[in-house]
């Protein structure tokens, strides 16, 4: 397991349109994903110490930024080939355990991530209302524990300031998490 921190925000950067299958059934693409006032790109997988210590906290806190106009989708771009955890059985079951309120969906050519710029799970692209990214940072403090239940909120602060129509943070934390599991070219 590789720890792969994410670039700075290329604060504009346009959303990159996608269709891709959820785990609920449905196709999801950019247009069905987004709310209002913006957009939340999660690249997620299963099996990432770095993902699960915060799983908890991104349901919490897509949850709270639906209320506020902001749309959120995860991708698993992962080649489950050698980490049979993210697979698609395991997708379902997860988001059905934990009641995802967004859509899982499953990149399996990994072409969505690589448009992205995708590097890590979790990577976090925040878009406004104009699909223009806004925020490519941490969700807080947690690294491969869950950090203390009074750290700041660091996604969802910057995505309240997106979802009033204002530009993310000038300053942003990487986020860090597991290497993209990259098929064999």
């Amino acid at each position: 397991m590789v720890s792969t921190p994410t670039p700075v925000c290329d604060f504009g950067a346009k959303a990159l349109d996608f269709d891709l299958p959820g785990v609920d059934g449905r196709r999801h693409t950019l247009a069905s994903a987004r709310g209002p006032n913006g957009l939340l790109v999660m690249f997620i997988c299963n099996h990432c110490p770095y993902v699960k210590a915060i799983l908890h906290r991104i349901v919490r806190d897509t949850r709270d930024l639906a209320t506020l106009g902001i749309g959120s989708i995860a991708v698993m771009s992962n080649d489950p080939t050698d980490y049979p955890e993210d697979s698609w059985e395991h997708m379902v079951a997860l988001a059905r355990d934990l009641q995802f309120p967004f859509p899982y969906v499953l990149d399996a050519t990994q072409e969505v991530a690589r448009t992205y710029g995708a590097v890590c799970t979790p990577d976090f692209f925040g878009f406004n209302a104009q699909l223009e990214l806004q925020y490519r940072g941490r969700l807080d403090e947690s690294r491969k524990e869950t950090a203390p239940d009074n750290v700041r909120r660091d996604l969802f602060e910057a995505m309240k300031l997106v979802a009033a129509g204002q530009p993310g943070p000038r300053e942003q934390i990487p986020g860090i998490g597991c290497s993209i599991k990259w098929m064999d070219q």
